[in-house]
């Protein structure tokens, strides 16, 4: 029961970056300026594409746990504790994803793209930790 559940989150947290991807097609790409043309759509590929990784992030720490929300110094910090290569990701992603594409909706297509292979080093960095995690 409890590997289908995880199972679920890491596959959940594939269709927030599945999603991002055809939110940030409506953006429109102009080749010329090699930039998207609608910020509108970047911040809402952005928004997803972090929620991603908060799904994935939490399904294998736990940061939830607790009263209130998670800030992303809970996250960081309980990060910190497990695996450094992940938290440079963690850190990189929410820069990247959650700060530069989701609120100041840049337009430039390389740190778009820079999001989405954060998000999915990400997603996929914490599948990998999730057999450890269950056995432990």
């Amino acid at each position: 029961m409890k590997d289908t559940k995880i199972t679920y989150s890491i596959e959940e947290a594939r269709r927030y970056v599945a999603n991002a991807e055809e939110v940030i097609l409506k953006a429109k790409y102009d080749q010329e300026t090699r930039s998207y043309m609608d910020s509108k759509y970047v911040r809402a590929a952005g928004d997803y594409l972090w929620k991603g990784c908060l799904i994935a992030l939490d399904t294998v720490f736990n940061v939830r746990k607790g009263k209130g929300r998670p800030s992303i110094d809970k996250y960081r910090d309980v990060v910190a504790k497990r695996d450094g290569k992940l938290l440079r990701l963690v850190n990189n992603g929410y820069d990247v994803t959650h700060l530069y594409m989701g609120y100041d909706g840049t337009l430039d297509k390389k740190i778009c793209d820079r999001g989405f292979e954060l998000a999915n080093e990400i997603i996929s960095h914490c599948a990998s930790l999730m057999p450890k995690v269950a056995c432990a």
